[in-house]
């Protein structure tokens, strides 16, 4: 089973998708099986995180920016893709050193996550976006 999720952003920060992905699991009727989620993008990318504290969320958000900051910070001088804007090389490191899929158990027709992991687009360019995420069940 396949499926394609639509998810909006506006700018820099992590999008929380768990409830879209347990309800299309729920509707797939499968007790038992492997999902598996690809983000279609190369300037953000998917992640399994706390959804209890949001400031674990801004942490994450501000530790990347502060560990690959935008081409017009004196340390990025050396990147030369820099024509689609300060944010935009930047945002393809950040999509290098995450993951840009996951794979997650169903167990008894429901996510195997624990008690406080969510699912997340990571947005790393600074613009609203349309970001599209395929799902595939397997059985």
């Amino acid at each position: 089973m396949t499926g394609l999720f639509e998810i909006s952003t506006q700018g820099q920060g992590l999008y929380e998708f768990t409830t879209k992905v347990q309800d299309w699991v729920r509707g797939q009727k499968v007790e038992d099986g492997l999902l598996t989620l690809f983000v279609r993008h190369t300037s953000c990318s998917l992640l399994i995180q706390e959804n209890a504290d949001p400031e674990v969320q801004t942490d994450l958000r501000n530790f990347f920016h502060r560990l690959v900051p935008p081409t017009t910070d004196p340390s990025m001088s050396y990147l030369t893709h820099t024509y689609e804007g300060p944010d935009d090389m930047p945002a393809h490191i950040k999509a290098a050193m995450m993951p840009v899929s996951l794979s997650i158990p169903v167990m008894n027709g429901r996510l195997a996550l624990g008690t406080w992991q969510g699912i997340y687009l990571f947005e790393h360019r600074n613009a609203p976006h349309q970001r599209q995420v395929a799902v595939h069940l397997s059985r």
